[in-house]
């Protein structure tokens, strides 16, 4: 992309971020980061790679588990548990401080260090999963926290095989997926390291501690006679470089993400780096998935290192698999880009008929184990997931949903519950979501009609009333429709609008209504109001979602 093309994209799309920091990020767009990429048809840029197509794998699959878990999981306290716990009088904070010491002397590093994983069993957790309905499995492989859970060459003083658990998380994961027939995928979240870790820089303002520095500025030599000796800590902090523009201000933070707005842009070595690993991981681990958590791509649009990693991992998919079998989630998407990834929205949902397969991505309790969920029974129930798997799937998606794991590698039995249930459903109900393309509507009903606008990647989330049992959602699959009405109706009477006799969305009358599960061919009548079903007298367990296949 052209120096000017870019600056005239980036300013309309960013328009507070300064002339100067523009320039340079158009500059940088130009050295292209070190590295080559697998030979094939796809070379790194938008054009080639819109040629993409979603695998029919991945559209038939509809339902994902995701174990978004590594060190940030150890303090059972919730997400970016590694940021917030230097920013001075967060709740994170107070918590550290209670629990480890104050984070000058026990820093981010240290929770590493303590974090074991010993009760982790993987193929228990995948066969749970497995039963639960789950098509694909996902793992984290590092979050914004830098730090690998694999055999990282590239990161090698900060990895799971080198310190912490001392095992190979991914491995372990992708072993017991594929063993139990699940496609595997890994999160790449580590991109963001270089802002989401200048909180480390900082000092307290207030206190016994006050001027004192965190650990964020540590080097190799302040390690002698540590338990960290030999280690760079600036390889997990890399805060060696300027803060951000108004780097306390946690909400501008999350306004920089697109690297825009006063954002530190990482240096060539940085982008470099993460090129070196994320190619290992691909290379090293072969995912059918790889997740970023970016907008769009990692360092885009300053650098080419996202571009270069996805016509690696199509290209490499064509090369080992005959065919392309590769699937690559990015957020924020214009149309172009649409055409080139998959769409994943975070804890989100759209609210019309996607023409592209995309993916919704979200979590029973918080992305990083948090007890507080436990303790306060502040789960998604199984009934809100199958609403949330059920709308994803009728307006062309798949759910990817994250059951947290403790830092010790278990999951908790309220969880268990859940996913337990969420397989009990999937039993009687799977045959109306796998396999599936949306039908002519994807549903009707009161909670269709007042969908959020979603805020960046998603976030509109739980934004709606509770679906109930005037909300239907629509699959279909070879000649029939199923209807899932999303509760039991306290009449034992259904009406769907859509398939009225005369109606524009049925080619044909309908023949037969039968209650999925049961094998039970139901009374109907097609009228001009509708199509009108009676239910069966005794209400079916889990009858919070019921799918009538109908022909």
């Amino acid at each position: 992309m052209k120096r000017r093309r870019l600056l005239k994209h980036m300013g309309a799309a960013i328009p507070a971020l300064a002339l100067s920091r523009m320039a340079r990020a158009a500059e940088a767009m130009t050295r292209p980061v070190a590295g080559p990429i697998a030979s094939g048809p796809f070379t790194p840029d938008w054009n080639s790679l819109s040629a993409y197509q979603t695998p029919d794998w991945f559209r038939d699959a509809k339902f994902g588990i995701w174990a978004h878990w590594g060190p940030q999981c150890e303090p059972e306290f919730g997400d970016w548990y590694g940021r917030l716990m230097y920013e001075e009088g967060s709740d994170a904070y107070r918590h550290h401080v209670q629990k480890y010491g104050h984070p000058s002397k026990f820093g981010f590093k240290d929770v590493i260090h303590q974090w074991k994983a010993e009760q982790w069993n993987p193929d228990a957790l995948m066969a749970l999963y497995k039963r639960a309905g789950a098509k694909y499995f996902m793992a984290l492989a590092n979050h914004h926290d830098n730090f690998d859970l694999y055999n990282s060459r590239h990161q090698p003083d900060w990895n799971a095989t080198s310190m912490g658990p001392r095992k190979d998380l991914i491995a372990g994961w992708s072993r017991a997926a594929r063993a139990n027939g699940l496609r595997f995928g890994v999160s790449v979240h580590a991109a963001h390291a270089w802002t989401w870790f200048e909180t480390a820089q900082r000092a307290d303002k207030n206190g016994p501690h006050a001027g004192v520095p965190y650990d964020g500025n540590l080097t190799r030599a302040d390690g002698k006679g540590q338990w960290w000796e030999g280690r760079d800590p600036q390889a997990l902090y890399a805060q060696r470089h300027p803060l951000s523009k108004a780097d306390g201000d946690g909400g501008v933070h999350h306004e920089q993400w697109h690297w825009g707005g006063g954002a530190a842009i990482p240096n060539q070595a940085y982008c470099d780096n993460f090129y070196a690993r994320t190619r290992d991981l691909i290379d090293s681990y072969d995912p059918d998935i790889v997740y970023y958590d970016d907008t769009v791509l990692p360092l885009w649009p300053f650098s080419d290192v996202g571009l270069r990693l996805a016509a690696h991992m199509y290209n490499r998919s064509i090369a080992t698999k005959g065919k392309l079998e590769a699937v690559v989630n990015g957020k924020i998407l214009n149309a172009q880009q649409r055409r080139a990834l998959v769409l994943d929205v975070e804890r989100g949902q759209l609210n019309q008929i996607e023409p592209l397969p995309w993916q919704t991505c979200t979590c029973i309790g918080s992305w990083h184990y948090d007890r507080r969920v436990y303790d306060h029974n502040a789960y998604k129930s199984a009934r809100t997931v199958v609403h949330i798997l059920i709308d994803v799937v009728s307006k062309n998606g798949n759910l990817l949903l994250s059951v947290p794991v403790r830092g010790d590698g278990t999951i908790d039995e309220k969880e268990q519950a859940i996913v337990e249930e969420i397989g009990h459903w999937m039993a009687r109900n799977s045959e109306g979501i796998y396999d599936t393309r949306p039908w002519a509507v994807f549903g009707e009903g009161p909670v269709m009609k007042e969908a959020p606008a979603m805020s960046g990647a998603g976030f509109n989330e739980g934004k709606t009333k509770p679906f109930s049992a005037a909300d239907i959602r629509f699959t279909t699959k070879g000649e029939a429709v199923y209807a899932f009405v999303m509760g039991w109706p306290e009449t034992g009477k259904v009406v769907i609008e859509s398939m009225r006799s005369g109606g524009p969305h049925l080619a044909k009358r309908v023949a037969r209504v039968e209650l999925l599960g049961s094998g039970r061919k139901l009374a109907f009548r097609q009228t001009a109001q509708g199509l009108q079903v009676t239910l069966p007298a005794d209400k079916p367990a889990l009858a919070y979602a019921n799918a009538l296949k109908i022909t």
